[in-house]
């Protein structure tokens, strides 16, 4: 039970910041700010590039005078969100949820990994227990069933209901 206390004070103590930037160029800032950090040794802690949330990057550091020291003059860095940012509100960013959830039969996805990799496929089969999902190639000239780990596949388009 102390433990579980601790890791909230602990995380009830980060501090987060927002750093709105140029829509399309959040890694570069980041690898920007990340290289800066480095060579100036400015005590920043960590660095988060959402995929799912544009225009943002958000740094870990012991206050917002760091972050604008990190951030001056870096190309495609808008500005500096005033105040702090709660580490319920980016949670969502770091935990992953695992594919499967988002994924039914008929929906089409795109093969990400693997000598399949980049080809269209319709779902036939979930098999949630194991993870996996059995595929029919799209851009195929027969039908052949595929069965591949659902981290190797994306989301492109939902099943028409």
């Amino acid at each position: 039970m102390k433990q579980v206390m601790d890791k909230k004070e602990e995380l009830s103590e980060v501090k987060i910041f927002a750093v709105k930037t140029t829509t399309g160029q959040e890694r570069n800032v980041a690898r920007l700010i990340a290289s800066k950090v480095e060579m100036a040794h400015i005590p920043i802690k960590a660095l988060l590039v959402p995929d799912t949330l544009k225009g943002y990057v958000f740094i870990e550091a012991d206050g917002p005078h760091l972050v604008e020291e990190a951030i001056a003059g870096v190309r495609h860095v808008r500005s500096r969100i005033p105040g702090l940012i709660n580490f319920s509100e980016i949670e969502r960013y770091i935990v992953r949820k695992p594919v499967m959830e988002d994924l039914n039969e008929d929906d089409v996805v795109e093969i990400t990994g693997g000598p399949f990799k980049g080809m269209r496929a319709k779902i036939t089969r979930l098999d949630k227990s194991k993870g996996e999902v059995t595929l029919e190639l799209l851009e195929a000239t027969f039908t052949l069933p595929i069965t591949v780990h659902s981290d190797y596949v994306k989301l492109v388009e939902k099943a028409k209901a």
